[in-house]
C-alpha cells in the first residue's frame, strides 16, 4: 500500500521538527518536503520530483502567510489537499481558509491522535471537521440566519440541492447519490456544480463547512 506523502510549512523550527518526527513514526505516511516559509515551499514543489498528497501549513509566517500560500497551492497544485495548523481560533479565519480551499483546520494544541486521524480522513474523503471548528461555525450561524455565499451575497438553495448537500456531507459519491435519489449521475453532477457556484465554495470541504455553518449538517 502506498504511503501518504506529506509536506510541512512552518517557520517554527522546533514545531516543524516535532511534526516530522511524528510522521516518521507512522508507517503509512512519508514526509517528502519540509519548508520554513511559503516561498521555500513553492520553490521546492516546483523543483521536486514528487508532489505531496497533503500539505500541512501554518498561517502566521513571514514573507508569505498561510492565507497567501493556500491560495497559491489551490491555483498551482489543486490536487494537493491543504491542512491548516494554527493557533488562531476565530471563526472568520477558519471560514476564510476553508472557503479558500483548505481541506481541514486544526488547532496547534490538538492531540496527536486527532492529528493522525485528520490526515487519514482528508486523504480518504477530502475534508475533516473537528468539534472546535464545528462549534465556531455554529456560533456564526446564531448570528447569521440568512444564507450567504463566501462573498456575503444572499442565496437560496432548492430542496433538491439541500438534499444532495446533506448526502455530500455524509461522504456519498456522485454515483451513490444518483442511485439513492433515482437520478442520473449527470444530474447529480449538475446539482453539485450549482452548489459550488451558488455558495462560492471551491471544493467538497467548502460545501461541508457551508452546510455545518447553516445547520444543514450536524457533525
Amino acid at each position: 500500500m502506498s504511503r501518504i506523502k506529506i509536506a510541512i510549512t512552518d517557520d517554527h523550527t522546533l514545531f516543524r521538527q516535532s511534526l516530522a518526527l511524528l510522521l516518521q513514526q507512522s508507517a503509512d505516511m512519508e514526509l517528502v518536503l519540509e519548508a520554513a516559509d511559503g516561498p521555500a515551499m513553492l520553490e521546492a514543489l516546483a523543483t521536486g520530483s514528487q508532489l505531496p498528497d497533503i500539505a500541512l501549513i501554518d498561517i502566521d509566517m513571514p514573507g508569505m502567510n498561510g492565507v497567501e500560500l493556500n491560495e497559491q497551492l489551490q491555483t498551482r497544485y489543486p490536487d494537493i489537499k491543504v491542512v491548516v495548523l494554527s493557533i488562531y481560533t476565530q471563526e472568520r479565519i477558519i471560514s476564510r481558509m476553508i472557503n479558500a480551499g483548505a481541506a481541514a483546520y486544526l488547532f496547534k494544541n490538538c492531540e496527536k491522535e486527532e492529528f493522525i486521524q485528520a490526515i487519514h480522513t482528508v486523504h480518504k474523503s477530502g475534508f475533516y471537521v473537528n468539534k472546535p471548528v464545528f462549534e465556531a461555525l455554529q456560533r456564526f450561524r446564531k448570528q447569521n440566519n440568512e444564507l450567504r455565499n463566501i462573498n456575503a451575497i444572499a442565496i437560496e438553495l432548492t430542496n433538491r440541492e439541500t438534499e444532495i448537500l446533506r448526502l455530500i456531507c455524509q461522504e456519498y459519491s456522485n454515483p451513490e447519490i444518483a442511485d439513492k435519489l433515482s437520478l442520473s449521475v449527470r444530474t447529480v453532477e449538475g446539482h453539485r456544480n450549482n452548489l459550488l457556484l451558488k455558495t462560492g465554495c471551491r471544493n467538497t470541504a467548502g460545501l461541508v463547512l457551508f452546510a455545518i455553518r447553516y445547520g444543514f449538517f450536524i457533525v
